[in-house]
């Protein structure tokens, strides 16, 4: 567990997580005073979530918990990100930064389509994902 102000990354996996500007993406997106749980999961507990809070039986990449106003939740499995990343053309770190962009830009209140694309474009350009 890495705790840093409003932000806190909890690694549930056996894993290692690359270092990467999280807090300073989180800041950038969301604010400073944004409260965030970022949760690195396996493949059973992120299928686990999705079914339970999606009705999808299925594992998946991320998913973003708005819970209020200025306090969220992100779970990233990091073995599927590893498995995507080539479908999308790019490194595992540089995806998985991708994903928390996306992750974050859910949390601000968008749903997938061209303005979020767009938002998650001008967040991507900052940091060179």
């Amino acid at each position: 567990m890495k705790k840093d102000g409003n932000f806190i990354i909890i690694n549930k996996t056996k894993g290692k997580l690359p270092s990467l500007p999280f807090l300073n993406m989180k800041n950038y997106v969301l604010g400073e005073d944004y409260s965030l749980s970022l949760v690195i999961v396996g493949k059973k507990k992120i299928r686990d979530l999705n079914k339970k809070y999606r009705g999808i039986d299925s594992s998946t990449d991320i998913l973003s918990f708005p819970l209020e106003k200025k306090l969220g939740e992100i779970f990233i499995c990091q073995d599927i990100a590893r498995e995507k990343a080539p479908l999308f053309e790019r490194e595992y770190n540089n995806f998985l930064s991708y994903l928390f962009i996306h992750g974050l830009v859910h949390l601000l209140g968008y749903d997938h389509g061209i303005k979020m694309e767009e938002v998650e474009i001008v967040n991507r350009k900052h940091f060179q994902i």
